[in-house]
């Protein structure tokens, strides 16, 4: 794009645009004032709005509100603009106006300009489509913007994370299958504990995993229904009656997904607490995440110093200056992914509560938190699942080693002769430097063949219930 511009007009007055530039005045007027940091409204946000501009000209000119000419102008230019193809003309900061009315009229100025251009008409000259009065009509920027972070967030939930939560569960279960007869010591306070096997460990990161995916499929179910159609304030003035049935039967038809009219647009206009939801369930994932990753860290750290119950695959050096270390590298990007989550829902836990009245002027702040978590847990999954979990191996030579050392064997002989009796044989073999049989022999409290009766780790291990 050169330095040469173009003169946009809009209510306020003129604009210089850049000569080649799809957007107009009220587009240049944010790249103007509000040149804040980098962060730009997400693409897929942008590409959710251009499909209900498509819904909305489907609608309208069913209505007779334009022509059917003017509704395949619009449509086209929505869908070449949600299939990709003009990704480089929304050049708006997040940081914006908190209704996100600016990005509103850069998708309305784009599409008005893409039918200029496809009718031999000048860019800029709102001619044959108008930004406003027909790419915006029976719309506001107050239900049009939130309908698009509903459609953009159930689309990538639906269609990229759930996918790869769904592989990561799969992964955990056939390490817990593969994994089910071998039998280690578990830990409580990090300390040692009584046994269980390896597949019962992983069978609890391949449930946590499945739990958090099946609340965040729940959470969808309050974003279905869409805002759109209430314009303003929720009321629908300047929508046709019927609009928001309409448009969100259109949406569904876009997009394969099930999307529904909101039966009150009061609530879901003034504020936006199924969104909210939504990000608090992702936050629930990154903390179930962040445990399974810290688990894992924790039962690779070694490899001669440390627990070393798991080999994890060797991906790349772990130092520029120990030759030879490798470290758990997807654990800890998990961990910084998790943790930036955490810190994403509490802003948008603060924004969704900074509403006021009919409006909650934070809307950019929500859909670009909401939009980049999702992003960051479906990448992190994926890594983490292909680069780590599938390869990562049991170190059964250790695992039998630290079994037979554990002091904890002693608990299934409480029932038999005491805890108190069962306190000394653990304490006297650990000062003295014994096994626990020895011990029990040593201070008589169990015959030998009682306490290999008795003492069976992998009994111990099966689960009781």
């Amino acid at each position: 794009m050169t330095n040469a511009t173009r003169t946009e007009h809009d209510s306020m007055g003129t604009v210089q645009v850049p000569e080649q530039a799809l957007w107009g005045a009220q587009t240049q007027r944010s790249l103007n004032n509000f040149a804040i940091a980098e962060d730009r409204v997400p693409t897929p946000l942008i590409h959710a709005l251009a499909r209900i501009k498509q819904a909305a000209a489907i609608v309208n000119a069913r209505h007779g509100l334009i022509s059917s000419d003017q509704c395949s102008l619009i449509v086209d230019a929505a869908a070449a603009i949600a299939e990709g193809h003009h990704d480089a003309q929304f050049p708006l900061r997040v940081w914006q106006t908190g209704s996100g009315t600016q990005t509103n009229m850069n998708l309305n100025e784009v599409i008005s300009n893409l039918a200029s251009l496809h009718a031999g008409e000048a860019l800029g000259s709102h001619r044959p489509i108008h930004p406003n009065d027909h790419v915006n009509r029976s719309q506001s920027t107050n239900d049009a913007f939130p309908a698009a972070i509903h459609v953009a967030a159930v689309d990538a939930i639906s269609r990229r994370l759930q996918p790869e939560l769904q592989q990561l569960n799969e992964a955990f279960a056939i390490k817990a299958e593969a994994w089910g007869s071998i039998v280690k010591i578990g830990r409580t306070h990090l300390q040692d504990a009584v046994p269980l096997t390896l597949g019962q460990e992983a069978s609890a990161w391949r449930d946590q995993i499945g739990t958090a995916a099946r609340r965040i499929d729940t959470s969808l179910q309050e974003i279905l229904p869409l805002p759109l159609g209430g314009t303003a304030v929720g009321t629908g003035l300047n929508a046709p009656r019927g609009f928001s049935v309409e448009a969100a039967a259109e949406l569904q038809q876009l997009t394969g997904l099930p999307f529904t009219t909101a039966p009150n647009k009061f609530a879901v206009m003034a504020s936006h607490d199924g969104l909210v939801n939504t990000m608090g369930q992702l936050r629930l994932l990154a903390v179930s995440l962040l445990k399974i990753a810290n688990d894992i860290r924790l039962l690779a750290c070694g490899p001669r110093a440390g627990l070393a119950e798991l080999h994890l695959p060797e991906n790349e050096p772990g130092s520029s200056i120990m030759p030879g270390k490798v470290n758990p590298t997807q654990c800890e990007a998990m961990a910084m992914v998790c943790t930036q989550v955490i810190g994403l829902d509490a802003a948008v836990a603060m924004a969704g509560a900074g509403g006021h009245l009919q409006m909650n002027v934070y809307k950019p702040l929500i859909g670009f938190n909401l939009l980049q978590a999702i992003t960051l847990l479906t990448d992190a999954c994926h890594c983490f699942r292909v680069a780590m979990v599938e390869g990562m191996e049991p170190n059964r030579a250790r695992i039998q080693r630290d079994v037979e050392q554990s002091l904890m064997l002693v608990t299934p002989l409480t029932p038999v002769i005491g805890y108190d009796k069962a306190s000394r044989i653990a304490k006297y073999a650990h000062d003295q430097g014994l096994d626990l049989k020895s011990a029990a022999l040593d201070l008589g409290y169990v015959s030998a063949e009682e306490f290999d009766r008795v003492v069976d780790p992998a009994a111990m291990a099966a689960q009781q219930g």
